[in-house]
């Protein structure tokens, strides 16, 4: 099960970050500056997984992002570490070569796509054209509502 994913740059600031499990204002932010700690320190040759506390912590970076999805110690580490590049690929898709500036002034429609991919802790679709069809349809909805 994912218990939170997060999005964070190079200087630790969280872009974006969902989470699926309780965790009160103060631990949710001390964990995402230990997480960052943790990952900035890392050498890139590393691997991609990291035992943290009771969970396993899957991570990827991309350009100046750190990719992060913390999941159950017995959860299969691989399908995780795939699903966070179908996601970073399929907002490759949706924005056009996705740079930070858009999670932070597009973050409603990259929630949106965090449904799409992961719902309730789990990975819910794999397929990029499914995910992304069903974006283009909000947008005409959304299109539709401003006519």
């Amino acid at each position: 099960m994912i218990h939170f994913i997060l999005l964070q740059n190079k200087q630790g600031k969280t872009r974006i970050s969902k989470w699926y499990s309780p965790f009160s204002h103060e631990e949710k932010r001390v964990l995402e500056s230990e997480i960052h700690r943790k990952l900035i320190r890392r050498p890139p040759k590393f691997c991609h997984f990291i035992e943290f506390k009771k969970y396993t912590l899957v991570y990827r970076r991309y350009a100046g992002l750190y990719f992060t999805i913390c999941v159950d110690p017995n959860d299969n580490e691989l399908a995780y570490l795939e699903s966070i590049h179908l996601f970073v690929e399929i907002l490759d898709k949706y924005f056009g070569s996705v740079c930070e500036l858009d999670l932070v002034f597009g973050f409603y429609k990259v929630f949106a796509l965090l449904d799409e991919v992961f719902l309730g802790g789990e990975i819910q679709e794999t397929s990029k054209k499914a995910v992304l069809g069903r974006m283009e349809e909000l947008d005409d909805i959304e299109k539709r509502g401003k006519m």
